[in-house]
């Protein structure tokens, strides 16, 4: 079925031309009280970004996420693989604050805080504005031969989008493999003894070069699922950037501005169809059109209307933060049931990540029977059975004098190789044990036996594992 006409607008993307080729967006460099604030914003979040990785917190790295060797430190908190129960929680803990944010205000995340919009609008364009000129500027370079202007500047901006991408590509690699390996592969012993280091640094700069310099705003229109979430979540009552049709079409609907006319008397509507609104946004859509899945509530047209109202002596706010009920219905923001339903599971879930995070022990031991080994019999009636263990320490300072004893039966354990050893701060010790138990003691063929860590006289940690033993002692 075909769509309406005043709904075609849906059917094609502002990045993707007629014949399905790439249609560049040219946005004008927008100003006014919303693009400083963001400014502000996006400054932070990359001085904060740039600087995590260096940060130490009781000597952790104050963000890392090591999935080579399955470490990671949030806030300066380690975290191992035997927390994964917390790292799933906080997931889905991200993913409902996702959800009541996107349903009380849209797509706000996108515009302000995240970083493929802070990095391209921000960074990249602002630099694009300073080599190129703004809009009209931009257009008609794209559109002029290769002469020496055009090589001269685009090389110029190619070569900065580089080796921007390439210090990105750094901070990236910090929060993997940490900021002192970084240094030190990179800085002190030189990437050609890390080969492995330099060709992921290469990988990650081709990356983000091609994301900034070529396919910038699709990301946002086309890869970025969050566009899709939206469409989902938001309701009429929601909080996005919209324009105000009533205010904006009236009875006689948008018309140019003409001076000395009286606009109200003729009915016209206090949209003078300037354009300016679409001219800056960074997607290419006409917010006039209603909220579009392209959309990332960047505020450039709210700043671009703004000016256009005050040069032609109209109130500003034609386009603005507000709902589908509001500009309709003239309806405040409302805590709706959906929008406590969504805290009321926020508040729970957060609860019981904050209550697991305090209670998880500082060891973690696991004692296994090795496989494919039964027991032993020995004089006197003793049982004996062969385990390994891993004990983790997740604090920041060595567990000394450590050893193991029965608690459940009356018994030995043995280490291999020695009798009490030291488990490295944030660091993991393993090794092999005997475990021997007189039969007369074991109430089966396979008993669970309880084993106590200890520091010193300190009982630490406690564990399981089975025991096995013969049928007949029952």
């Amino acid at each position: 079925m075909e769509a309406p006409e005043n709904e075609k607008f849906r059917d094609s993307i502002a990045t993707i031309n007629e014949e399905g080729k790439r249609a560049w967006i040219f946005p004008k460099k927008p100003s006014g009280t919303f693009y400083e604030y963001r400014k502000w914003v996006s400054y932070g979040l990359l001085i904060f970004l740039f600087a995590a990785p260096f940060i130490k917190i009781n000597g952790n790295q104050f963000l890392l996420f090591n999935v080579l060797e399955r470490r990671f430190n949030i806030f300066g908190a380690p975290f191992w693989p035997q927390d994964f129960h917390l790292f799933v929680i906080s997931m889905i803990i991200g993913v409902i604050f996702v959800t009541l944010f996107t349903v009380a205000f849209g797509r706000l995340f996108c515009g302000w805080i995240c970083p493929q919009t802070i990095f391209m609008e921000m960074v990249f364009r602002r630099i694009e504005y300073w080599i190129e000129g703004d809009r009209g500027k931009q257009i008609r370079l794209a559109k002029q031969p290769w002469n020496g202007e055009k090589i001269r500047k685009k090389a110029l901006k190619w070569t900065i989008f580089f080796i921007i991408s390439f210090l990105i590509a750094n901070i990236f690699l910090a929060y993997l493999i940490g900021s002192d390996n970084l240094i030190q592969y990179i800085f002190i012993d030189g990437p050609l003894k890390h080969m492995s280091t330099l060709v992921s640094l290469l990988i990650f700069t081709t990356v983000f070069y091609f994301v900034f310099a070529w396919f910038r705003e699709q990301v946002c229109v086309i890869a970025c699922p969050y566009g899709r979430l939206q469409g989902v979540l938001l309701d009429s009552k929601s909080i996005v950037v919209a324009y105000d049709y009533k205010r904006g079409e009236k009875e006689a609907g948008r018309a140019k501005f003409k001076k000395n006319e009286d606009r109200p008397a003729t009915g016209k509507g206090d949209c003078i169809d300037c354009f300016q609104c679409v001219h800056v946004c960074p997607t290419g859509i006409d917010i006039r059109n209603g909220t579009q899945l392209e959309c990332v509530n960047c505020t450039a047209c709210i700043d671009a209307c703004d000016h256009m109202m005050e040069s032609v002596n109209l109130p500003k706010g034609l386009i603005r933060y507000a709902s589908e009920d509001n500009i309709a219905k003239k309806a405040k923001f409302k805590f709706t049931p959906r929008l406590k339903g969504y805290t009321a599971v926020l508040i729970i879930l957060t609860g019981i990540f904050l209550g697991m995070s305090f209670l998880r022990n500082d060891v973690e031991a696991n004692v296994l029977r090795l496989p494919g080994q039964l027991y032993e019999r020995k004089d006197n009636n003793i049982i004996s059975n062969v385990y390994t263990y891993k004990l983790v320490n997740k604090t920041i300072e060595d567990i000394k004098d450590v050893h193991f004893e029965l608690l459940s039966h009356k018994g030995t354990i043995k280490l291999v190789t020695h009798k009490n050893f030291t488990v490295p701060k944030q660091g993991l010790a393993e090794g092999t044990l005997f475990i021997e138990v007189n039969a007369s003691a074991l109430s089966g063929d396979k008993d669970k036996v309880r084993i106590g860590v200890y520091s010193g006289d300190k009982l630490i940690e406690t564990t399981k594992a089975a025991f096995l033993g013969p049928r007949s002692y029952r």
